[in-house]
């Protein structure tokens, strides 16, 4: 692709260009010249004429001062800069026909081996992702063995834009943003209010019943309370910075984290070994500043609140409670379909302990914590190094959706360091003073991400217990109107979330109107439903036949019993 840039663009300069997951892409300066989708065409034409001249690709090692002179004379300021940050002998050029790049290989023999391209989108990106840098144009693309794995790609790509929860959220009339509230600060509409309270109130009942306590903490905190716990020298970059009260000399941040305030909670009260574990619960609102180019709909926000809580247990107790919580996240994957996920145990790089807070030996027995709980639960693990939280490892559940897509949902993290950061402390049996162990989890993760990534993965179509609402209730003209709002109300006494379209439409416009909504089920009703009290039902489009109120209510009350056994 850069080959065919340099062709086609004279004087381009390039930044990175690495392989990712879903394919390749990089990083480039067009300088006062613009690229669009519509150009991608003629770059994949320059592409696939040059993979059909099969080239091969071969490599060279250079020193550093023959590379930083090659790229100098080329004008390449980009990729002059790379080369200061790395060591003299482990620099490599590769050559392909007329064109020469700083990479690292392996590539594959020759360019013949390359039969299927697609360029795939194109983005704005900061060099070095410091948004005081200059923005390049990022060009992705994806490459396939043959031209009908391609197609099979496209045709999922295909599948995603009708999937796109950014799409639905319109039609659902869930949530939106406005540039005077600020960028990655949803607005959630009366639908997709209802549609986050019944997701907490799912999983509220759950926690209840395994013994979690509320609590609610403050949107910001003293700036020295992120200092103790080591997150404003991490992330405070990263974060929304200090809020002056020049009248008391205070500084104040909005709240990056809960679990800071939680260690508080904790510190509140004497604690005795009898009292643990305690596991407190907060659905709790932080914010972090993300650059405006890296936001996207609800999945990167700047304000997005967690299921957030943190248990602190004793040592004798961390293995039982971190299996407890693997529990909880398979109960909510299960309830929501979520069928096809991986456990991955994120530890520290070893090669880079500078990054991370605490002892190795508190390391040692956090990672094997969850390693443990990780093998007795059976679950299917893979272990990355360097994905560790700076103060404690985790088990991240990375999660496929309906169309083949991996999504990180769910966290649970031990954590040694905070305890000590914050002095916690219980009596045990003997009289003496100890540290508990702390563990974080959010099963959701955030509302914002989950329900971004569920309605993609249903294409909108959720459940019946979770829609935000159930039964929309149609009368086939103006004259069944007062049967019908009996009927919904009806409805509503017995706790089903029903509303009535009575609309000055056909039945069929309204009908259709109702499906962007994505309504699971309808009651329709004219003159022989209200004449013999019954209700014409329709859920997900299939006809259910005909029911008295009643027996609708049973039967709407056993589908939602069933979906959350």
């Amino acid at each position: 692709m850069a080959e065919a840039l340099e062709a086609l663009y004279p004087g381009v300069k390039f930044g990175v260009g690495p392989a990712v997951e879903t394919g390749f892409y990089y990083d480039v300066d067009l300088g006062d010249r613009q690229i669009t989708d519509a150009d991608l065409k003629a770059v994949e034409d320059k592409m696939t004429e040059l993979a059909r001249s099969k080239e091969t690709f071969e490599r060279k090692e250079v020193s550093k001062a023959d590379a930083m002179a090659y790229f100098k004379e080329k004008g390449d300021p980009y990729k002059c800069e790379l080369i200061q940050d790395l060591e003299d002998g482990t620099i490599t050029f590769y050559t392909n026909g007329h064109f020469t790049d700083l990479c690292r290989g392996p590539h594959v023999k020759h360019t013949d081996d390359i039969k299927a391209i697609k360029l795939t989108a194109i983005a704005g990106a900061y060099w070095k992702g410091d948004q005081n840098r200059q923005q390049l144009t990022r060009i992705y693309g994806v490459t396939f063995p043959k031209k009908s794995m391609l197609d099979e790609y496209l045709a999922v790509l295909e599948e995603a834009k009708k999937r796109d929860h950014r799409k639905l959220g319109k039609e659902m009339e869930l949530f939106t943003f406005s540039s005077r509230v600020g960028l990655g600060l949803p607005l959630w509409l009366p639908r997709g209010a209802q549609l986050r309270y019944t997701m907490e109130a799912f999983l509220r009942k759950k926690q209840a019943e395994i013994g979690y306590l509320p609590v609610v903490t403050p949107h910001i905190g003293s700036k020295d309370l992120y200092v103790t716990s080591g997150h404003y020298a991490k992330y405070g970059k990263d974060s929304f910075q200090p809020i002056h009260t020049p009248q008391e000399g205070e500084e104040y941040m909005l709240k990056p984290m809960n679990c800071p305030h939680h260690c508080e909670i904790f510190r509140s009260s004497p604690r005795s070994y009898k009292d643990l574990p305690l596991r407190f619960a907060e659905f709790g609102t932080v914010y972090r500043y993300e650059q405006s180019g890296e936001l996207h709909g609800l999945t990167r926000v700047r304000g997005f609140t967690q299921d957030d809580a943190h248990l602190f247990c004793r040592p004798d107790q961390l293995q039982e409670e971190f299996e407890k919580v693997i529990d909880l996240i398979l109960y909510v994957f299960k309830t929501l379909h979520f069928d096809k996920f991986l456990a991955q145990v994120s530890l520290r790089d070893p090669a880079n302990k500078e990054k991370y807070i605490g002892s190795d030996e508190n390391w040692e027995k956090a990672e094997k914590a969850i390693i443990d709980a990780a093998a007795k639960k059976g679950l299917d693990t893979v272990v990355e190094l360097g994905e560790a939280a700076f103060y404690g490892p985790k088990l991240d559940f990375m999660v496929k959706d309906a169309i083949g897509r991996k999504w990180q949902l769910g966290t649970i993290q031990v954590d040694y360091n905070l305890p000590e950061r914050f002095e916690l402390e219980y009596t045990d049996a003997d009289g003496s003073k100890q540290r508990p162990v702390m563990i974080h989890r959010a099963p959701f993760g955030s509302i914002e991400r989950f329900t971004a990534v569920l309605l993609e993965h249903t294409a909108g179509h959720l459940p019946l217990w979770l829609s935000p609402d159930q039964v929309k209730v149609l009368p086939i003209s103006e004259k069944y109107a007062d049967y019908a709002e009996k009927v919904c109300n009806s409805l509503k006494n017995s706790d089903i979330r029903a509303s009535m379209d009575a609309r000055n439409e056909t039945l069929g416009r309204r009908i259709r109107d109702i499906s962007l909504l994505r309504v699971p089920v309808l009651a329709i009703v004219g003159e022989k439903e209200q004449a013999d009290g019954t209700v014409s039902v329709r859920r997900e489009g299939v006809d259910q036949g005909t029911m008295t109120i009643d027996a609708f209510i049973e039967y709407l009350n056993t589908a939602i019993a069933e979906e959350l056994s």
